[in-house]
């Protein structure tokens, strides 16, 4: 019976400042307003993170919460994937701060950076361990503390983003091959290296030696998102055998409103069918998705049986689709 990585828990953190679009602007002397912010990008708020407050801290809050969640023991932990742009240091990775930080004694941990795909990434790999047979427990974590990043002159980029943490636990389990299994039945991946400087950080120890602020050209990464997400959810959804009706909950990269609009009405999805959190986190980058996910399976929308998909678009350009079943 082939091996299924089901996810056990989730769990989300946010920093306890909450920064509303008003604020930002009269903080910053930005030439914007709450209303075009609003109408723009959907946001009214985002959540930044406290003075000396790292990546590594908010994903081992967002950790611990997962592991809550699944009732299960750092120590069970055999694997740690961490998605970051905002890593706390070069090195040692944000995972292994992170394994320190919840008594993770067990296995190893390791950062990978695909922007804000990332936790798709992150899961894509968590799962091809699992179905290997390497590992039976993995926590997938994406934490991001994009405000300091952040160009506060660019209006245009500056008020899109926010700090937060989202992980999921996953556990090996047994299933049939089938689309009816439990788990992770597909990831799929995708990047076109052509279109990196329309979104990247202009900076980096390896060039010039500091860390550098987000530039991206805004009418381009939305030309590219809606085009490239529709084709890899297609994908997903073809590899899988299932049409657009068969999927329960579309959580989608927190971006932009418009784009998420956008991606329900290619999919044929009711706005309902949508988890939607950009309002109240903006764009937490490689964390928004497991943020949304906590968010949903905490409320009791997303419920066992229900099918999952989750897409993203990053730098790199990056993108990609993951679908589970609950």
């Amino acid at each position: 019976m082939p091996t299924r990585a089901l996810i056990a828990g989730c769990g989300g953190y946010l920093p306890e400042r909450v920064v509303t679009n008003d604020e930002l602007a009269r903080l910053h002397g930005l030439d914007t307003s709450d209303a075009w912010i609003v109408e723009r990008t959907g946001i009214r708020r985002r959540h930044f993170a406290a003075e000396g407050e790292t990546a590594s801290d908010m994903g081992a809050a967002a950790a611990r919460a997962a592991l809550a969640q699944a009732g299960a023991r750092p120590e069970e932990v055999e694997a740690i994937v961490v998605a970051t742009s905002t890593p706390d240091s070069g090195f040692p990775s944000t995972a292994v701060r992170i394994q320190a930080k919840i008594g993770a004694t067990r296995g190893f941990g390791f950062d990978l950076s695909a922007a804000c795909t990332g936790f798709v990434y992150a899961l894509g790999v968590a799962d091809a361990m699992i179905r290997a047979g390497q590992v039976r427990t993995a926590l997938v974590v994406g934490t991001e503390v994009y405000s300091r990043i952040l160009d506060w002159t660019d209006r245009g980029t500056c008020v899109l983003f926010g700090d937060g943490a989202g992980a999921v636990l996953l556990r090996a389990g047994d299933g049939r091959g089938t689309p009816s299994d439990h788990g992770i039945l597909s990831t799929h991946l995708h990047s076109d290296g052509r279109f990196g400087d329309i979104l990247h950080i202009d900076g980096g120890p390896g060039s010039n030696a500091r860390h550098g602020l987000l530039r991206m050209a805004g009418r381009e990464v939305f030309r590219h998102a809606v085009v490239k997400l529709a084709a890899v959810v297609d994908e997903a959804l073809a590899a899988n055998g299932l049409g657009h009706n068969d999927v329960n909950w579309l959580v989608p990269h927190q971006a932009n409103r418009r784009i998420i609009e956008a991606m329900a009405k290619k999919l044929h999805m009711e706005p309902d069918r949508v988890v939607l959190t950009v309002d109240r986190h903006a764009n937490t980058s490689a964390a928004s998705i497991p943020l949304a996910l906590a968010e949903a399976v905490g409320d009791g929308r997303i419920r066992r049986g229900d099918l999952v998909l989750m897409e993203g678009i990053g730098g790199g350009l990056t993108w990609g689709a993951a679908l589970a079943r609950f």
